[in-house]
């Protein structure tokens, strides 16, 4: 049943990896390597029901509009996730200045929490980049 699987990796090669490609997959697998058992014990040879299975089971267009769509490149992915980290940042700092200045506007506190904050969109920023 390897051939099956190599058909199957060879008919996902194009797509990125991810969660829902690996069930995908392992359920195309399942279902014909289940085909292939019916077709044997119809009595067809190993052979001939694995390439009646192939055969059958035809193209995955649809499947790849679908995972192409939602699934994102994972460059883009990190560049959404470094705008998210930028705004989100951005917008808790605003906090901690207004916080500080409304509530003890004789103390400048807001700037250590600040430098605990912008870790996280320096951390995406080194990820986008594709440093480890």
């Amino acid at each position: 049943m390897s051939k099956i699987k190599a058909h199957v990796e060879d008919l996902f090669k194009a797509i990125p990896d991810s969660e829902q490609k690996e069930m995908i997959q392992q359920d195309i697998i399942e279902n014909l390597e289940e085909k292939v058992r019916d077709l044997i014990y119809q009595g067809k040879d190993e052979e001939d029901a694995i390439n009646k299975a192939i055969v059958e089971f035809g193209d995955i267009e649809d499947i790849k509009d679908e995972l192409g769509g939602a699934v994102m490149p994972a460059n883009n992915r990190f560049a959404l996730h470094l705008g998210f980290s930028l705004w989100g940042s951005g917008l808790i700092v605003a906090l901690f200045v207004f916080i500080n200045f409304y509530y003890t506007p004789e103390t400048i506190w807001f700037v250590y929490p600040t430098f605990a904050v912008v870790w996280w969109p320096l951390v995406m920023f080194y990820k986008w980049l594709g440093w480890k």
